[in-house]
């Protein structure tokens, strides 16, 4: 189950590798993301002495919460396997990558943040994106409309 979907992640580069990392989280900040109320739009992922973290997340705070919810942006860590970690660092300090979050969801009762290696598009492949998007949009019509 999806609770938050990074859509412009896709439209600025292209995604070459993904992986699953866990979230984490303190407090009544799982409940949160659970009803929904996060945001990966903004979001970013840095390794910093070994470690991954997301920055810029959004996690609002759980309305029923306690006068000691987190902060709403804080720098929250990702769980991952030190080989995954180092593999994604090799690939990072190749000029034109960069580490972007795709979407949040549930595995198996847990929240997990689905992340992916990325290579920047320029602006000809932004617009080449959009025109194949449109194509296909007006093929989809055709076919309904001849159906």
């Amino acid at each position: 189950m999806i609770l938050a979907n990074n859509k412009k992640a896709f439209f600025d580069y292209f995604i070459e590798d993904r992986f699953e990392a866990g979230l984490e989280l303190v407090g009544s900040e799982v409940k949160s993301i659970k009803a929904g109320k996060t945001s990966i739009k903004e979001a970013f992922i840095r390794i910093i002495n070994g470690e991954i973290f997301i920055m810029g997340m959004t996690v609002v705070p759980w309305s029923f919460g306690s006068v000691y919810n987190p902060e709403e942006r804080r720098v929250r860590k990702l769980l991952l396997h030190k080989g995954e970690i180092k593999k994604l660092h090799e690939k990072v300090t190749q000029k034109g990558y960069t580490i972007v979050p795709l979407n949040i969801h549930l595995s198996k009762g847990y929240v997990k943040v689905e992340i992916a290696l990325a290579r920047g598009k320029k602006n000809y492949d932004k617009r080449d994106s959009l025109a194949k998007k449109d194509q296909q949009r007006t093929m989809e019509r055709a076919v309904k409309e001849r159906d």
